[in-house]
């Protein structure tokens, strides 16, 4: 027997490890002693510091001023104890894991438990591999779930270089070129996907250069009509063209010294290419419409998400002006290639949104895991947006996966059953239950209302307790233009 009796009734404690601090505190709770003694036994050879329980009413008693990382509770054939305890524990304490027990007739607590907040179930007679393979994926659940909150928390400490957010090897082997090539005053070429941070990583090398304190101007070559984009960067005299009642000054002279961002260098005329290639090498412009020219000090940064070796090789980018642009080049990582700063980056943005509203707000473990698998086509910009949503349409402090977009909800749900072996799909099997995922419900309840009222939203909206903002968005998420012809 490896249990020691400390109340024959209720409790037994196994004894501890030389470290059980380093270990996850694992409670079992049932009335079964040899179950009690067979979970303590495989546990403990898992590494778990483990107590267990014999009676529920004893456990409620215990767990509401003692914190367990993981509670393995049996499921009473009669009775809701056990699904109290389940939402009691859950509500008391987020972070910890619970899973389930029952007997082969009583699957459906095990469905029930788990919509309670139970993360997975075992029924019983089960063997020790199946216990012992539960209980790893718990470990690693909840050890992953720790982490993530610890990063979060530690977020001001360590966010990164600047304003610039990530501890990942990849971000960390760009932090060392930063600091060095902001020290220079070379051409530098930035690449990367869009959303990555160009611009971003474009001022910090100008905040940490030797002339942070001269002015930073973006252009954005992308959005700007060719003849504009000449007039901005070269300046004009007057008469130059109608309208030019005056003189300006070009921003490659305005920025005195500091730095000019081409954002979408990548969209340049070839023309535009020539003048910008003279007035790198002449250090010197020529204003629309004037005959003298005028000297410049101005560092170029220019940034592409464009394959700009490709483009050289094709003709439709200049090859005299990419290696100009090209004697530093930055290859900034995709999101889904550093996916170890997206809590560092999700914490920033709710920290950010937590000062903009005076709400406060957290990301649930379950919602921040979808968002580890994700694999952010539109990179930190995606990420950024998909958070003031969820802040956004929350209810409450906590962000949960509902709150998500419903891309990343469909991936969460995914992931989580592939993940967990579709524990609940399993038990509902078992007890002969199909059950519809609460989007189709929710589609199908909206749809209804909406043929039922003729076509009134607003009407629909009222019934179904939402605003008509909310019927809108949830039309526009299910990619429904006419609810009356919808199938």
């Amino acid at each position: 027997m490896l249990e020691t009796d400390l109340n024959t009734s209720t409790m037994e404690f196994l004894p501890n490890n030389p470290e059980p601090a380093a270990r996850l505190h694992l409670v079992v709770i049932d009335a079964d002693a040899a179950i009690r003694s067979a979970c303590a036994e495989i546990a403990n050879s898992l590494g778990f510091r483990v107590q267990t329980i014999a009676e529920i009413a004893q456990a409620r008693s215990i767990l509401r001023g003692n914190a367990a990382d993981i509670v393995l509770v049996n499921l009473p054939p009669t009775g809701n104890q056990g699904l109290e305890l389940v939402s009691e524990v859950k509500l008391l304490y987020p972070a910890t894991t619970l899973i389930a027990m029952t007997t082969s007739g009583s699957v459906n607590a095990a469905v029930e438990a788990m919509r309670c907040g139970a993360s997975d179930y075992l029924t019983k007679p089960f063997a020790v591999d199946e216990l012992s393979t539960v209980l790893e994926r718990a470990s690693e659940n909840h050890t992953i779930d720790i982490h993530s909150r610890q990063l979060r928390e530690q977020l001001r400490m360590s966010q990164g270089l600047g304003s610039m957010i990530g501890r990942s090897t990849e971000m960390e082997k760009l932090y060392r070129i930063l600091s060095k090539v902001a020290q220079s005053t070379h051409p530098v070429l930035i690449l990367g996907e869009s959303g990555t941070g160009k611009e971003l990583v474009a001022h910090t090398i100008h905040a940490f250069g030797p002339n942070a304190q001269k002015p930073f101007l973006p252009v954005d070559c992308g959005s700007i009509v060719p003849t504009l984009i000449e007039s901005e960067l070269f300046g004009y005299v007057k008469g130059a063209f109608t309208g030019a009642t005056r003189s300006k000054d070009g921003l490659l002279v305005s920025a005195e010294g500091g730095t000019v961002f081409l954002d979408e260098i990548g969209e340049l005329s070839l023309d535009l290419q020539a003048k910008l290639l003279r007035a790198l090498q002449e250090k010197e412009i020529r204003p629309v419409g004037a005959t003298h020219r005028v000297p410049i000090k101005a560092r170029i940064v220019a940034a592409t998400n464009r394959d700009l070796a490709s483009m050289v090789e094709k003709g439709t980018f200049r090859k005299d002006l990419f290696y100009r642009l090209n004697v530093v080049n930055l290859r900034l990582p995709a999101l889904r290639e550093r996916r170890e700063d997206i809590p560092l980056l999700a914490a920033h943005f709710l920290d950010r949104m937590s000062r903009d509203t005076g709400r406060k707000f957290n990301l649930s473990d379950e919602a921040l895991r979808t968002m580890m698998l994700h694999d952010w086509p539109g990179n930190v910009r995606e990420l950024e947006n998909s958070i003031e949503r969820a802040c956004a349409l929350s209810s409450g402090p906590v962000l949960h996966l509902g709150d998500l977009p419903t891309q990343l909800q469909n991936q969460g749900l995914e992931a989580w059953r592939a993940a967990n072996a579709a524990p609940v799909e399993e038990a509902e099997a078992k007890a002969g239950i199909e059950v519809t995922p609460l989007v189709d419900i929710e589609k199908k309840a909206i749809l209804s209302a909406i043929r039922t009222l003729n076509g009134d939203k607003l009407l629909a909206a009222k019934l179904l307790g939402i605003g008509k903002t909310t019927l809108y968005r949830k039309l526009k998420e299910y990619g429904i233009a006419d609810p009356m012809q919808e199938e």
